[in-house]
């Protein structure tokens, strides 16, 4: 068996973003199941227990990659993250905090999902907030797979960034909603 340290990535690594890292394309889709073989192949040779009888300065680099490591997992294995981190590295900000703009139409279905969480919260109805819980999923899918086309076939950043703002508002919604449906719960 290899050397812990011979199957962590050369340092230079450091300097290319994460999908490198996990000998990934530089794509929105990607290969869950490669991403997680590569992410425990290379958790398990940067663990800081198998460089515990090193000198310090190779522990404190296997503490490093394994930081980086997670980090990258993390960031890599949810779409959201995933997309705003390929569009940072095509230069692209996402400008969420400053750029709320969003198409008519979506500004109308925000207003439409927002009364019916009210609507459910005011009537304590947890079938309701499971209706609204599914429309959100729902429409996380169909911003994920216009996601998938606009990096990866498209290649259309400032679509992505808008489609990116889109999904970051379903998530929040759908925090406000797992939270309102916990809130009933108990």
């Amino acid at each position: 068996m290899s050397e812990p340290s011979e199957l962590l990535p050369d340092a230079d690594l450091y300097s290319r973003d994460h999908f490198a890292l996990f000998g990934l394309p530089r794509r929105f889709e990607i290969d869950d199941r490669a991403l997680e073989s590569r992410y425990h192949e290379l958790q398990s040779a940067a663990h800081p227990d198998r460089h515990a009888h090193r000198p310090e300065q190779e522990r404190r680099m296997s503490m490093q990659w394994a930081t980086r490591i997670n980090e990258g997992y993390r960031l890599l294995r949810a779409p959201l993250t995933r997309a705003r981190y390929l569009l940072e590295l095509e230069g692209m900000d996402v400008a969420a905090e400053n750029n709320t703009a969003m198409p008519a139409d979506f500004l109308m279905q925000q207003m439409e999902w927002r009364e019916a969480l009210d609507e459910a919260r005011n009537a304590r109805d947890p079938e309701a907030l499971d209706a609204l819980a599914a429309k959100l999923r729902a429409a996380r899918r169909e911003a994920e797979a216009r996601l998938a086309k606009e990096l990866d076939v498209e290649r259309d950043a400032v679509a992505a960034a808008a489609t990116v703002r889109r999904m970051m508002f379903i998530a929040r919604l759908g925090e406000d909603v797992a939270e309102a449906h916990e809130t009933l719960e108990n």
